[in-house]
């Protein structure tokens, strides 16, 4: 064990001594001062924002843009608690649709690459019932998780063949 942990670290680089000149007495200017360029340009946090390839809309974010895209779209009826287009989670607070004030519904939806597929998302749905004035869990049609997932993939289709900027 410990002759793994010696061989990852020699792979790693790893410098006892380190660099005694970084980032203290390094000008400012040779590190990129006052520019965008190493958090949200080129190899930055969001990825290069030009960068186009075989990865189907996948710069910038952790997930497929497209389906976050169409994800996002599709349910842009309801409030978000949480968006996470790294970690390729939405969350969803509690709908409660005008024509029936007595049901509420929450969705979690989750992208699960970079990949542009058919099992590439998945949805949650949830439905509670105001039963007394108290909320209640009930049980949802079993096609409606599968209905939700068909709709963003048909969105994400739309928008791939609009030639939408990824």
């Amino acid at each position: 064990m410990l002759g793994i942990l010696c061989g990852y670290l020699s792979a790693c680089n790893f410098s006892v001594g380190g660099d005694p000149t970084y980032p203290e007495d390094r000008d400012r200017s040779e590190r990129g001062a006052g520019s965008n360029s190493t958090i949200f340009g080129e190899g930055g946090l969001f990825g290069d924002s030009k960068a186009s390839g075989p990865d189907n809309g996948a710069t910038g974010v952790g997930v497929n843009s497209l389906l976050w895209r169409a994800s996002l779209d599709t349910i842009s009826f309801m409030p978000l608690v949480s968006a996470d287009p790294f970690g390729g989670v939405i969350i969803t607070d509690w709908y409660t649709p005008p024509q029936t004030p007595d049901e509420r519904f929450k969705v979690n939806i989750y992208i699960l690459g970079r990949a542009l597929r058919a099992d590439g998302v998945r949805a949650s749905v949830f439905r509670q019932t105001n039963q007394g004035g108290t909320w209640a869990d009930a049980p949802v049609a079993l096609n409606t998780s599968t209905d939700l997932e068909n709709a963003i993939l048909t969105r994400a289709r739309q928008l791939r063949m609009s030639g939408v900027q990824q």
